[in-house]
């Protein structure tokens, strides 16, 4: 039996989300945990902020369902079904949140990069997930790129 039951495991998606996917199957493969894979997407108009006159939400469910079949291989890796992968539309921190409340979660996981000074200040969603967590959170170191 795991001290932890529900792990949350959230995903950027980029080439080093397999780092931490890596460290979680390490960790809790022969453990009786549930495990839920969550990406968060700011929606396309933050990014913009209006200042594109047309409708991206054909872009923004393109990029939701693109995240889905990502997610999807994580979840093969893991031996999880796709009712454990989850795509938000928000700021990533604060949905990690709401969706650990939500649903009983226990133990966040998340990649760290581990941004010093301004970069770490307005770009580190690691921080943003510690600092308001109601649950233990891991972060996986991600290397820097030699």
């Amino acid at each position: 039996m795991s001290y932890y039951r529900h792990i949350l495991v959230g995903l950027d998606l980029s080439p080093e989300s397999i780092l931490v996917v890596n460290h979680v199957q390490e960790l809790f493969q022969d453990r009786d945990v549930r495990i839920s894979l969550l990406h968060v997407q700011e929606p396309l108009s933050f990014a913009y902020g209006g200042d594109i006159p047309m409708d991206l939400s054909d872009v923004q469910t393109q990029m939701e369902q693109q995240a889905r079949a990502r997610l999807d291989e994580f979840c093969e890796q893991l031996g999880l079904t796709s009712a454990d992968r989850h795509v938000m539309i928000g700021q990533p921190a604060q949905e990690m949140h709401k969706f650990a409340k939500e649903n009983g979660v226990d133990l966040t996981v998340v990649g760290s990069h581990g941004r010093h000074g301004l970069a770490l200040v307005f770009g580190s969603t690691a921080n943003g997930v510690l600092h308001g967590a109601s649950c233990d959170v891991l972060a996986v170191r991600i290397p820097k790129p030699d």
